[in-house]
């Protein structure tokens, strides 16, 4: 009588690191859709803050406050006068690309926007898009 010892053939370890690949690539996109996502919308909430400081800023100071959007470099910037209050390089930090209506926002001692008709920022990174719009009241909504 002859043993037969126990074990896996070629063929088994085949199939099965086949299908393991497989399972990790499919696995591996999903999550770069998913962290792409998770990537624009935290952009989108530091755009929104940003927005929000810089209407905020107006108003305790009593002075305009101007956001400026650089899409080429893929900064938010809030000025007060001379003075830089906020820089955010979401490209850098977010790896996303911006895009605007308008490349700055001005508001006035009471927070209403000067110049705009309703600004909308539209951050992307591959296939995830989000959007910031302020209305003409400079109010932002996500």
């Amino acid at each position: 009588m002859l043993r037969r010892r126990a074990g896996f053939t070629i063929l088994d370890m085949l199939v099965t690191v086949t299908i393991i690949g497989i399972l990790s690539a499919i696995a591996y996109a999903r999550a770069g859709i998913f962290l792409d996502g998770i990537e624009v919308h935290s952009a989108a909430n530091d755009a929104l803050a940003a927005f929000s400081a810089a209407r905020h800023f107006a108003i305790m100071r009593a002075a305009q406050s101007t956001l400026d959007i650089d899409t080429a470099r893929r900064t938010l910037v809030v000025r007060s006068g001379r003075d830089t209050l906020i820089r955010r390089d979401l490209g850098s930090i977010h790896k996303v690309k911006l895009t605007a209506t308008r490349t700055s926002i001005t508001y006035a001692p009471t927070g209403i926007g000067y110049g705009v008709a309703n600004l909308t920022l539209v951050i992307r990174r591959n296939a995830a898009i989000d959007s910031v719009v302020v209305s003409r009241l400079g109010r932002v909504r996500h």
